[in-house]
């Protein structure tokens, strides 16, 4: 099997699930997931009446979030299949009326009330952020650096916010004119670099990685309120000069300590390798108490 095509397992059901690299995005099987929620003999008349339902509840969209890809069904053949991603798929999801939907609507309850919060007290997501990183096992000087990445990008995009640049694709674009003037990797290649699909590029950097970024991010904002950019294109030079002060620091670091700032470890190897120089130092610690 590729490695764009895999399946996934949705309790003792097998979800078949697709990844397409341009959009970054995952896209499940509709009728694989009806299937495990419902438990319906005949899944496919269920998404069939369920995608009249939908309609007539005013979710307009349905038919444009729905993509139709060949996916391997049960007999080994490549069948074209309905398929969404992870947000179409949610709302697909709170108009099935099952138990087992149930957890999926009670999270999605969840995640709205917190980004209401959050709203009226944006302190409270860099709370969450340090509770999830910790959980994850990130050291805490990490997730400071980390904490602090979000807050020099939060004011990148209100600088770009300012002169109407549009979030998504502009955000994108200008982010990779950013990145690859200071690690030579455009975004979709840093990611592919350290093996990485939907997960975010900032969180598998190390903290000489961080620093970098962050420094880029900020020479670009410094800049931009300074030039008052008017277009797209001169915001684009813009994000490449301020990509570039990071760019001469990188090669002058690298220079000195003589190897790449730039490297393919990912968030578990870089876990990995914190957890070793951890219990190397408790070793030598215990080591020096003996004596």
């Amino acid at each position: 099997m590729k490695k764009e095509t895999s399946i996934k397992l949705f309790e003792s059901k097998q979800i078949r699930v697709h990844w397409d690299n341009e959009s970054e995005k995952w896209y499940f099987s509709i009728i694989d997931i009806v299937e495990t929620l419902t438990g319906s003999n005949n899944p496919r008349r269920y998404w069939s009446d369920l995608k009249r339902k939908l309609v007539k509840e005013g979710y307009n969209e349905l038919y444009e979030n729905i993509v139709q890809l060949k996916l391997p069904a049960p007999d080994g053949k490549m069948r074209v299949t309905d398929c969404s991603d992870t947000e179409g798929l949610l709302r697909i999801i709170q108009s099935i009326p099952s138990p087992k939907a149930e957890p999926f609507k009670r999270w999605l309850a969840k995640v709205g009330y917190e980004r209401i919060e959050e709203t009226e007290d944006p302190e409270l997501s860099f709370e969450r952020a340090m509770e999830t990183y910790l959980k994850k096992g990130y050291s805490k000087n990490w997730i400071n650096q980390r904490l602090k990445s979000i807050e020099i990008r939060k004011e990148l995009t209100d600088e770009w916010d300012f002169h109407g640049i549009k979030k998504g694709i502009e955000y994108a674009i200008l982010t990779d004119e950013i990145t690859k003037a200071w690690s030579g990797f455009s975004t979709k290649e840093y990611k592919y670099f350290k093996e990485l699909k939907k997960e975010n590029l900032r969180d598998h950097m190390t903290n000489l990685e961080l620093v970098l970024n962050m420094l880029a991010e900020a020479s670009t904002t410094e800049i931009s309120k300074k030039k008052n950019p008017k277009t797209l294109s001169k915001s684009k030079t813009i994000a490449r000069q301020g990509g570039e002060i990071a760019g001469v620091a990188r090669k002058k670091l690298e220079k000195r300590i003589g190897e790449s700032v730039v490297t393919s470890g990912n968030a578990k190897q870089l876990q990995r390798k914190e957890n070793k120089k951890f219990c190397t130092s408790n070793k030598k610690q215990r080591n020096a108490n003996k004596r």
